[in-house]
């Protein structure tokens, strides 16, 4: 086994002491640096980021319980130092990321797969170092840092997903909706711009809109102008419709993403949706014939896709604010009070 750090050696990490407890169960403490086992890989964490999910976990609303003593956050990137043996994916001194589920490479989601997630079941980035399965490894693009590169397993590979896989996916060429101003929306507008698309954006005031705009939406509608943007959507689409909906907020909107798609085209509902907040009359399906998915994350081989796409246009995520380490509290409390625009980051010593 090739490794770096001295038997023995200690390093900090927090940890989800106890998960119903909320923050006040979020505990950081020293512990031996773990020696990767057969097939496993250590990697020194240099960045994490949050996730909504984070925030449900702490809430005992997400679907997969937070196990208690578990590391916290599924999304990190950082350097790998060690390998244990048989390990064939990961070279010590590789940049890499880990995806949000520990064995899910290719092929279609199903419950065993979905059922292991870093951050919540598994340890999580949430400290200094960390032992994961080496199919869980994935090389990050060179123009990245490690804090850009901790954005990316949730958010932009669940973008990415929500374009480029189901029953009609993302051509370059096409429009495509993407409805929200969260991680995974900034991220869509981002990439289905770069691949060619004509990428119209819901926004809520100006600033927001001249963001999304800089970003790479061709237009932007703002919904306290406009609260009936699917009415603005038909008219820049001469009544057609889009081709590509990426739906990133959930029941408050899926009524008004139905009406904007266009024939046979294509709606991902992803990201944690609100339980309520809207619903639709039935009748709204008449005439429309389109698909619909319901995403969660992405599997490995969508993730090394993703990357290859960043590298070619250098696409950079957007990135509200970084928190040290020793602020992570701070960095939970920043992402629930809903202000962030972009991911909210931790980077470590």
């Amino acid at each position: 086994m090739a490794h770096t750090q001295q038997q023995g050696m200690t390093a900090a990490g927090y940890h989800l002491d106890r998960p119903q407890d909320g923050l006040a169960g979020l505990v950081l403490r020293e512990e031996e640096v773990p020696r990767p086992g057969p097939n496993e890989v250590l990697i020194r964490v240099r960045a994490a980021s949050l996730n909504r999910r984070d925030l449900m976990i702490l809430d005992g609303t997400y679907v997969i319980p937070g196990a208690p003593g578990v590391v916290p956050l599924s999304d990190g990137a950082g350097e790998v130092v060690a390998v244990g043996e048989g390990v064939r994916r990961a070279e010590v001194g590789d940049r890499v990321a880990v995806t949000y589920f520990r064995r899910w490479v290719d092929g279609p989601m199903t419950l065993p797969v979905v059922s292991e997630q870093y951050g919540a079941n598994l340890g999580g980035m949430l400290t200094e170092y960390q032992v994961v399965d080496e199919e869980s490894v994935v090389r990050i693009p060179d123009h990245l840092s490690y804090e850009e590169a901790a954005t990316l397993p949730c958010a932009a590979v669940l973008a990415w997903a929500g374009l480029t896989t189901g029953p009609r996916p993302m051509v370059a060429g096409d429009t495509v909706l993407v409805v929200g101003a969260g991680a995974v929306a900034l991220f869509g507008v981002q990439l289905a711009a770069a691949s060619g698309a004509r990428v119209i954006a819901i926004a809520s005031g100006a600033d927001k809109a001249a963001r999304l705009a800089e970003l790479g939406a061709a237009e932007v509608v703002d919904r306290r102008i406009t609260p009936d943007w699917e009415s603005a959507v038909a008219e820049l689409t001469d009544g057609r419709g889009v081709d590509v909906i990426l739906e990133a907020v959930g029941a408050p909107t899926v009524a008004k993403s139905i009406a904007s798609i266009g024939f046979n085209g294509q709606i991902s509902l992803v990201g944690a949706f609100p339980s309520d907040g809207g619903s639709f009359d039935p009748n709204l399906f008449n005439g429309r014939f389109f698909g619909m998915q319901r995403l969660a994350v992405g599997n490995r081989t969508t993730f090394e896709h993703l990357n290859t796409v960043l590298a070619e246009h250098g696409i950079r995520p957007v990135i509200d604010r970084v928190f040290a380490f020793d602020e992570a509290v701070k960095a939970y409390e920043h992402l629930r009070s809903g202000a962030p625009f972009g991911k909210v980051v931790i980077t470590l010593p």
